[in-house]
């Protein structure tokens, strides 16, 4: 127990103190609260404290955001050669940083990172591994981490899986995301690995053969994108499968909007509950969860997060939509740096007034309601890209994935959809129900197999298979 003393204790300082973080240490730790929770069943409160962190309070909160800004500042106006010009340019004094001196930096787009991706690079660590984007907003972003870094992210993952019960070392965790996210697929393994559960990675095969390992009675967590549990269901639908078919405990997705309506076809359809999650390459470790209420969390531990106009870039009012601005820490994130990257992850900020939830403590918003630059604008509305996903995934056609384009048309919303959306409902009741939702739209109908060109799907990354093919016949 002094050693687990010990060990809390040269975290937390770590913490205080800004200085790099010893991944072995944090590795120990998982190792002790494995033993704790196998002996007393419960971990202790100040573990806990160590991951969720104790900015319940505004004014700590204001003091800890500061001092990470200035840290983080300082050291890539001296390590990061996009940053000192930036930084430079701007006039800014790093060492006066604050949370509300932020606005003289200019926000990073993910074009700057694609087109000086060298110069976002720090010269004071060596480059270790290199991960990509994959999501569908165009040419990908490339991110190097260090040795410490890949080490580092998993650990502060395991003890945070390890403490909050979402991972036990009796678990077998299913895969089924881009084996070319590299970063993602890393912590993955690296996760399970210290805490001793088993990691299958299958990436975005063709549903059916992730159904068959489902099947097979040892997995107990899945993790996916939206768009590909959608074909899972429907797979699993196809073929009269249900809960007692699985060992499912929980479901685990995340980089595209998830439906209420897909959501609870999969709990019904696997027997498990489904997690919600926000996470980008571009800002790791900065991650966030959502609550029992439906609010997204973000972890304002490792990183800061701004809540600004979509068209502004001002700090957005309560009840208005906002794009996700991330600045992750030093020392959590040291190989390529970003500050004060736009994500374009539009969210609603909530009233002003006291959460209720779980997660109380850390600040809240709506989930994620698509891009920015895929909202549509029809005069003064604004149609999210969540607001077309959830209505479209709403039909009683049962469209999983949904399949749709939409644009504006002579000032109109225009949507397109595949057939098999409308088929046994009909294109007046389908504009009623979009109507319904609050979707004024004109309507088009299109053959069922142009529906993958309507929109791009993380779940179109399929990872072909031999099982796939035709056995082969000759030498």
């Amino acid at each position: 127990m002094l050693d687990t003393g010990i060990r809390q204790f040269r975290m937390a300082m770590g913490i205080v103190w800004g200085r790099r973080l010893d991944p072995a240490n944090i590795e120990r730790l998982v190792g002790d609260a494995l033993a704790t929770l196998a002996e007393f069943g419960a971990p202790g409160a100040d573990v806990g404290m160590l991951v969720d962190g104790p900015l319940t309070d505004p004014a700590a909160r204001r003091q800890s955001a500061t001092s990470n800004l200035r840290r983080t500042a300082r050291r890539l106006s001296v390590v990061s050669p996009f940053y000192a010009r930036r930084f430079a340019a701007a006039g800014v004094d790093v060492g006066r940083l604050d949370p509300d001196r932020l606005a003289a930096v200019p926000v990073t787009g993910k074009r700057d990172l694609v087109e000086h991706a060298g110069d976002f690079r720090a010269t004071d660590v060596a480059a270790h591994l290199a991960t990509r984007t994959t999501g569908t907003t165009g040419r990908p972003a490339e991110i190097w981490m260090s040795r410490y870094e890949t080490r580092l992210w998993p650990a502060i993952g395991a003890l945070a899986a390890v403490l909050r019960d979402d991972l036990r070392p009796e678990d077998l965790l299913q895969v089924n995301v881009s084996s070319r996210a590299t970063a993602a697929v890393i912590l993955d393994v690296a996760t399970c690995a210290l805490i001793g559960a088993g990691c299958r990675l299958l990436g975005v095969i063709p549903p059916d053969q992730a159904l068959d390992s489902l099947g097979e009675g040892r997995v107990t967590l899945l993790t996916a994108t939206p768009s590909y549990l959608g074909e899972l269901v429907t797979a699993a639908r196809r073929r009269g499968l249900g809960p007692a078919d699985f060992r499912l405990r929980r479901i685990d997705v995340g980089g595209e909007c998830l439906s209420p309506s897909l959501a609870a076809a999969a709990r019904a359809t696997f027997g498990a509950e489904v997690d919600d999650h926000f996470g980008m390459t571009e800002i790791l470790p900065v991650t966030g969860r959502s609550c029992e209420q439906g609010h997204l969390h973000h972890d304002i531990n490792t990183g800061h997060v701004e809540y600004l106009d979509p068209d502004t870039g001002a700090p957005a009012a309560a009840g208005a939509l906002a794009t996700v601005v991330v600045t992750p820490y030093f020392p959590y994130r040291e190989c390529t740096p970003v500050f004060r990257y736009d994500t374009r992850d539009l969210v609603r900020r909530l009233p002003e007034e006291p959460l209720t939830c779980t997660v109380s403590g850390l600040p809240a918003t709506s989930k994620v309601l698509g891009k920015a630059d895929q909202a549509l604008r029809s005069g003064t509305r604004v149609i999210t890209p969540r607001e077309l996903v959830e209505a479209v995934e709403a039909l009683p056609t049962c469209p999983w994935p949904a399949r749709f384009r939409a644009v504006i048309d002579d000032g109109r919303p225009r949507l397109t959809l595949p057939a098999a959306a409308v088929d046994g409902f009909g294109i007046a009741a389908t504009v009623e129900h979009l109507a319904d939702r609050g979707l004024d739209v004109d309507l088009d109908v299109v053959a069922d197999d142009q529906a993958p060109q309507l929109r791009p799907l993380r779940c179109d990354l399929r990872e072909t298979t031999f099982a796939a093919r035709p056995a082969p016949t000759g030498v």
